[in-house]
């Protein structure tokens, strides 16, 4: 629901850096990486660790 409000309100760019893998997630870019040089589907990213309760 929060994602529907901020995208209602505009606010793509704010979406796009929490919904997306980070530069600092270590596992999330080798998984990536891994799917890509193998021609798989690229995984969904992960919630980060300061948006998980």
């Amino acid at each position: 629901m929060e994602v529907w409000a901020l995208e209602a309100y505009g606010a793509a760019y704010c979406l796009q850096e929490l919904l997306t893998t980070k530069s600092d997630d270590v596992l999330g870019r080798i998984k990536v990486y891994e799917s890509i040089v193998m021609g798989q589907n690229i995984p969904e990213p992960e919630f980060p660790k300061a948006l998980k309760f």
